[in-house]
Protein backbone atom coordinates (compact mmCIF):
# COMPACT_ATOMS: atom_id res chain seq x y z
CA UNK A 1 0.00 0.00 0.00
CA UNK A 2 1.03 3.34 -0.94
CA UNK A 3 -0.73 6.54 0.93
CA UNK A 4 1.07 9.60 -0.65
CA UNK A 5 -0.74 11.51 1.67
CA UNK A 6 1.57 10.67 4.34
CA UNK A 7 3.72 13.26 3.03
CA UNK A 8 0.88 16.02 3.93
CA UNK A 9 2.82 15.29 7.77
CA UNK A 10 6.34 16.09 6.86
CA UNK A 11 7.20 19.15 8.46
CA UNK A 12 8.82 21.27 5.82
CA UNK A 13 9.11 24.66 5.48
CA UNK A 14 7.24 26.93 2.04
CA UNK A 15 10.14 29.16 0.16
CA UNK A 16 10.00 31.39 -3.04
CA UNK A 17 12.95 29.86 -4.92
CA UNK A 18 14.05 32.86 -6.95
CA UNK A 19 17.26 33.12 -9.44
CA UNK A 20 17.86 35.23 -12.54
CA UNK A 21 14.67 35.40 -14.55
CA UNK A 22 12.15 33.56 -12.24
CA UNK A 23 11.26 31.46 -9.53
CA UNK A 24 8.60 29.29 -8.05
CA UNK A 25 6.84 27.87 -4.82
CA UNK A 26 9.01 25.21 -2.80
CA UNK A 27 8.77 22.82 -0.08
CA UNK A 28 11.32 20.19 -0.43
CA UNK A 29 14.26 22.14 0.76
CA UNK A 30 16.99 20.65 3.03
CA UNK A 31 19.94 21.64 4.81
CA UNK A 32 22.65 19.35 4.23
CA UNK A 33 25.58 20.29 6.16
CA UNK A 34 26.44 22.71 8.92
CA UNK A 35 29.37 25.10 9.05
CA UNK A 36 29.97 28.63 8.07
CA UNK A 37 29.14 28.08 4.30
CA UNK A 38 26.12 25.58 5.33
CA UNK A 39 25.04 23.64 1.81
CA UNK A 40 21.18 23.41 1.24
CA UNK A 41 19.20 21.43 -1.03
CA UNK A 42 16.00 22.65 -2.99
CA UNK A 43 14.16 20.25 -5.46
CA UNK A 44 12.37 21.86 -8.39
CA UNK A 45 10.20 20.09 -10.90
CA UNK A 46 12.04 19.58 -14.62
CA UNK A 47 9.12 21.00 -16.15
CA UNK A 48 9.05 24.17 -14.36
CA UNK A 49 11.27 27.70 -15.92
CA UNK A 50 12.82 27.45 -12.64
CA UNK A 51 14.17 24.82 -13.44
CA UNK A 52 15.67 25.73 -16.70
CA UNK A 53 16.58 29.34 -15.13
CA UNK A 54 18.43 27.27 -12.32
CA UNK A 55 20.65 25.29 -14.81
CA UNK A 56 21.56 28.35 -16.61
CA UNK A 57 22.46 30.60 -13.17
CA UNK A 58 25.32 29.88 -10.64
CA UNK A 59 23.63 31.65 -7.67
CA UNK A 60 19.91 30.93 -6.13
CA UNK A 61 17.82 32.43 -2.97
CA UNK A 62 15.29 31.06 -0.83
CA UNK A 63 12.85 33.61 0.65
CA UNK A 64 11.01 32.12 3.43
CA UNK A 65 7.36 32.16 3.85
CA UNK A 66 5.21 33.13 6.76
CA UNK A 67 1.59 32.59 8.18
CA UNK A 68 0.64 35.86 7.39
CA UNK A 69 -0.14 36.96 3.98
CA UNK A 70 1.79 34.95 2.02
CA UNK A 71 -0.81 33.77 -0.21
CA UNK A 72 -0.43 36.38 -3.01
CA UNK A 73 3.05 35.93 -2.96
CA UNK A 74 1.94 31.70 -3.55
CA UNK A 75 -0.52 32.72 -6.48
CA UNK A 76 2.48 35.00 -8.03
CA UNK A 77 5.01 32.60 -7.86
CA UNK A 78 3.31 29.71 -7.72
CA UNK A 79 0.26 29.66 -10.38
CA UNK A 80 1.83 31.07 -13.48
CA UNK A 81 4.77 30.52 -15.08
CA UNK A 82 7.93 32.39 -16.11
CA UNK A 83 7.52 31.59 -19.62
CA UNK A 84 4.71 34.00 -19.72
CA UNK A 85 5.06 36.51 -16.88
CA UNK A 86 7.60 38.48 -15.28
CA UNK A 87 6.57 37.10 -11.82
CA UNK A 88 8.89 40.07 -9.82
CA UNK A 89 6.04 42.38 -11.31
CA UNK A 90 4.30 44.37 -8.39
CA UNK A 91 6.60 42.36 -5.94
CA UNK A 92 8.74 44.37 -3.38
CA UNK A 93 12.05 42.79 -4.14
CA UNK A 94 15.82 43.58 -2.91
CA UNK A 95 19.38 42.29 -4.77
CA UNK A 96 21.45 40.53 -2.76
CA UNK A 97 24.61 39.47 -4.21
CA UNK A 98 22.95 39.71 -7.60
CA UNK A 99 19.67 37.55 -6.80
CA UNK A 100 16.21 39.46 -6.07
CA UNK A 101 14.76 37.79 -2.79
CA UNK A 102 11.65 38.62 -1.52
CA UNK A 103 11.08 41.80 1.63
CA UNK A 104 7.33 40.55 2.31
CA UNK A 105 9.04 37.41 3.90
CA UNK A 106 10.26 35.81 7.34
CA UNK A 107 13.82 36.32 5.82
CA UNK A 108 16.24 35.19 2.73
CA UNK A 109 18.60 32.78 2.38
CA UNK A 110 21.62 33.58 -0.68
CA UNK A 111 23.06 30.28 -2.52
CA UNK A 112 25.96 29.92 -4.84
CA UNK A 113 24.83 26.65 -6.61
CA UNK A 114 27.74 23.90 -5.89
CA UNK A 115 25.77 20.59 -7.81
CA UNK A 116 22.77 19.08 -9.43
CA UNK A 117 21.41 15.60 -8.89
CA UNK A 118 18.74 14.29 -11.25
CA UNK A 119 16.16 12.08 -10.83
CA UNK A 120 12.84 11.50 -12.87
CA UNK A 121 10.64 13.96 -12.67
CA UNK A 122 12.46 16.22 -10.19
CA UNK A 123 16.28 18.13 -10.29
CA UNK A 124 17.89 18.62 -6.61
CA UNK A 125 20.05 21.44 -6.47
CA UNK A 126 23.01 22.14 -4.17
CA UNK A 127 23.86 25.49 -3.02
CA UNK A 128 26.55 26.87 -0.34
CA UNK A 129 24.83 29.38 1.71
CA UNK A 130 26.78 32.72 0.93
CA UNK A 131 24.48 35.65 2.57
CA UNK A 132 21.23 35.68 4.54
CA UNK A 133 19.34 37.70 7.25
CA UNK A 134 16.35 37.72 9.14
CA UNK A 135 13.19 39.89 8.14
CA UNK A 136 11.11 39.65 11.22
CA UNK A 137 10.30 36.81 13.94
CA UNK A 138 6.54 35.85 12.61
CA UNK A 139 5.46 32.17 12.60
CA UNK A 140 7.09 30.50 9.67
CA UNK A 141 4.62 28.65 7.02
CA UNK A 142 5.33 24.61 7.18
CA UNK A 143 3.86 22.75 4.49
CA UNK A 144 1.43 21.05 7.04
CA UNK A 145 0.37 24.67 7.59
CA UNK A 146 -0.34 25.04 3.81
CA UNK A 147 -2.49 22.07 3.07
CA UNK A 148 -4.66 22.81 5.49
CA UNK A 149 -5.39 26.17 4.84
CA UNK A 150 -4.93 26.06 1.27
CA UNK A 151 -8.58 27.22 0.23
CA UNK A 152 -8.46 30.28 2.17
CA UNK A 153 -4.96 31.46 1.35
CA UNK A 154 -5.50 30.15 -2.74
CA UNK A 155 -8.92 31.50 -3.14
CA UNK A 156 -9.27 31.63 -6.49
CA UNK A 157 -11.21 35.20 -8.24
CA UNK A 158 -12.68 33.42 -11.35
CA UNK A 159 -14.03 36.14 -14.32
CA UNK A 160 -17.93 36.61 -13.85
CA UNK A 161 -19.61 35.14 -16.78
CA UNK A 162 -17.21 32.35 -17.58
CA UNK A 163 -16.90 29.13 -16.80
CA UNK A 164 -13.87 28.38 -14.99
CA UNK A 165 -12.24 24.98 -14.38
CA UNK A 166 -9.69 25.36 -11.35
CA UNK A 167 -6.70 23.48 -10.62
CA UNK A 168 -7.33 21.73 -6.91
CA UNK A 169 -3.68 21.89 -6.74
CA UNK A 170 -2.08 24.44 -7.12
CA UNK A 171 -5.36 27.13 -8.12
CA UNK A 172 -4.15 27.63 -12.37
CA UNK A 173 -7.65 28.72 -13.79
CA UNK A 174 -8.69 27.46 -17.26
CA UNK A 175 -10.98 29.29 -18.85
CA UNK A 176 -13.64 27.56 -21.39
CA UNK A 177 -16.84 24.98 -21.27
CA UNK A 178 -14.97 21.95 -21.13
CA UNK A 179 -11.24 20.70 -20.67
CA UNK A 180 -9.52 19.73 -23.84
CA UNK A 181 -8.99 16.17 -24.22
CA UNK A 182 -5.92 14.53 -22.18
CA UNK A 183 -5.31 18.05 -20.27
CA UNK A 184 -2.76 18.07 -17.93
CA UNK A 185 -2.22 21.46 -15.84
CA UNK A 186 -0.01 23.81 -17.15
CA UNK A 187 1.94 24.49 -13.54
CA UNK A 188 1.38 21.86 -11.58
CA UNK A 189 1.20 18.99 -14.59
CA UNK A 190 -1.61 16.78 -13.16
CA UNK A 191 -4.52 15.78 -14.96
CA UNK A 192 -8.32 16.99 -15.75
CA UNK A 193 -8.95 14.58 -12.98
CA UNK A 194 -8.05 17.13 -10.57
CA UNK A 195 -9.72 20.29 -11.85
CA UNK A 196 -12.95 21.02 -10.69
CA UNK A 197 -15.67 23.45 -12.53
CA UNK A 198 -17.25 26.61 -11.70
CA UNK A 199 -19.58 28.38 -13.23
CA UNK A 200 -20.02 31.98 -12.46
Amino acid sequence: MMDLTVTHKITQGMYVLTTEGGGCVVDAVSQVSGGDSPLFSVAVMKKNRTNELMRENSKFALSVLGVQGAGELIKQFGFQSSRDVNKFEGVAVTEVEGVKTLNDTLGYLVFEKVDAIENETHTLFIGRMIAGSVLNDEAPMSYGYYREHKEELLRVKTEKGQTAWVCTVCGYVYYGEELPEGYECPICSVDASLFVKKAN
